[in-house]
């Protein structure tokens, strides 16, 4: 690759979930294919670019505190400019400039195919318009043909789409069929985008307004994509998006994930296949044998219930009560008895009584999950709960997710002790001092708990046979198989 600038340093800075991992290191491809030289230390960078996150209150003020420290370093070392990507800076845009000066820059992901020349026009005094922030729902999601037209070659990489057809109205994924992508954190496991967006219209979400409407990637592209990754090193690929069990609809199959995974799974150099956030409603027996059957698929399954009690579940705009989430879990550990299951829960929704808050508990008791995130409602903006009635206080929800968390932890404690004496394998992803940790397939990255080894000399990436002996909350230590 030739380039007429010179060198400028760089540094992603990437907060939120998986999915904004792929879309920091798509950017990252973009800008290392145009001369941009990546660092990981935004003190050494002379371009700060943050991936935010728009989830909810505590993310949206970690994402600007991250924004004004690295805005800090414009006074004191190279840094000269500091640049807001991600979901924040797409939900609010223009907003969210007007609130932070102290940023060069609020860009929507409409610019991310054009990053590299925005990032220099920045760096060139130029002051960029903000975007303005819009229901990405309502724009025309890109044809394959489009798609396909809209593919560039970019030197020693894989091939990266130019972008939208004309910047208006059109809905370019943050993660396009076609990208160019440079990883930006080491390790055996990576994540891997099935698809961007929602169609769902959960009444507490606003990710569908920011995010769009769903888009399926190919087949052939998340193929493309796994044989790369294998080629970095990679042994496991965690599939993520929106809502997988959603994926192939839009390209005329929906069972097309259950026919994807075996292939995946072939894949040379990948060992283990690990898919994200099922939609419990949509979780079909066939995918559930698939991921419980397919060698090589983790048998792990994300399940977002959201609640339990059926009341709650229809304010919030989704479908379920204990009895038929009780089912699926049988149908689950019917294929896979020692499948991992984990799951997320909203307390405090508007409306909801102490009934249903007992309704929940008693589910989680009988669902024996291996881990459950327990988040307190709180208001999003633009979402259809915003304006329901039966708020309950501050004060009230803490309270009940404290109650509910404490239930949470003595469960998930529990549920490992039931893994004592189970066998095991366990993906290396460290080693300190001689000490070997990583995960087993019933935990997923970050979130659900590690396994340590007890003995032996292992590598980063090896795959251990190893028996369950002890656990530490979540945490299990086992010991390697002669």
């Amino acid at each position: 690759m030739t380039t007429t600038h010179r060198d400028v340093s760089v540094a992603l800075v990437t907060l939120g979930c998986a999915r904004n991992d792929v879309d920091s290191e798509e950017l990252a491809g973009r800008l290392a294919a145009d001369g941009f030289r990546l660092v990981d230390d935004p003190e050494n960078a002379e371009t700060v670019v943050v991936n935010t996150c728009g989830f909810v209150e505590a993310a949206k003020k970690d994402s600007v505190d991250t924004l004004l420290a690295a805005a800090d370093l414009k006074g004191s070392g190279r840094t000269q400019a500091v640049v807001a990507v991600g979901c924040l800076a797409e939900r609010y845009g223009k907003g969210l400039a007007e609130s932070l000066p102290e940023a060069d820059a609020v860009l929507g992901f409409d610019d991310y195919p054009e990053i590299a020349a925005r990032l220099r026009s920045i760096l060139a005094g130029e002051a960029l318009h903000p975007h303005t922030p819009r229901d990405r729902r309502e724009l025309l999601p890109i044809s394959p043909t489009e798609r396909d037209a809209s593919a560039v070659s970019v030197p020693g990489h894989a091939v990266v789409r130019a972008g939208s057809t004309d910047g208006i109205g059109v809905h370019a994924p943050a993660s396009g069929p076609r990208t160019v992508r440079r990883r930006l954190a080491g390790g055996p496991m990576a994540p891997l985008k099935l698809a961007s967006g929602c169609d769902r219209r959960c009444s507490f979400c606003a990710i569908p307004s920011f995010r769009g409407s769903f888009v399926s990637r190919r087949p052939s592209d998340v193929m493309a994509d796994a044989r790369w990754l294998a080629g970095e090193g990679v042994r496991e690929v965690f599939l993520v998006s929106e809502n997988s069990t959603s994926y192939g609809k839009d390209l005329g199959d929906l069972r097309l994930l259950e026919t994807l995974l075996p292939e995946l799974a072939a894949v040379d150099g990948i060992e283990r296949v690990r898919v994200s956030y099922l939609q419990p409603a949509e979780t079909r027996p066939g995918l559930v044998e698939a991921i419980a059957t397919t060698p090589g698929v983790s048998c792990y399954y994300d399940l977002s219930f959201q609640h339990a009690s059926a009341t709650v579940l229809r304010r919030m705009r989704r479908f379920g009560d204990p009895e038929s989430f009780l089912g699926l879990l049988e149908q689950v550990r019917a294929f896979a008895p020692t499948a991992g299951v984990r799951s997320n829960v909203i307390v405090g929704f508007p409306g909801e009584t102490d009934d249903d808050l007992q309704t929940l508990c008693d589910f989680l008791v009988a669902a024996r999950l291996d881990v459950t995130g327990v988040f307190g409602y709180s208001d999003e903006d633009g979402t259809e709960a915003a304006a329901f009635d039966g708020k309950l206080d501050d004060d009230e929800i803490r309270a009940r997710v404290e109650h509910v968390t404490d239930l949470v932890e003595q469960l998930t404690s529990e549920r490992a002790d039931e893994r004592i004496g189970e066998r095991v394998v366990v993906l290396v992803e460290s080693v300190e001092d001689g000490t070997a940790e990583g995960r087993a397939d019933h935990q997923g990255p970050e979130v659900d708990g590690t396994t340590r080894l007890a003995a032996g000399a292992h590598r980063i990436g090896d795959l251990v046979a190893a028996t369950v002996v002890a656990t530490e909350g979540a945490d299990l230590v086992a010991e390697p198989c002669a």
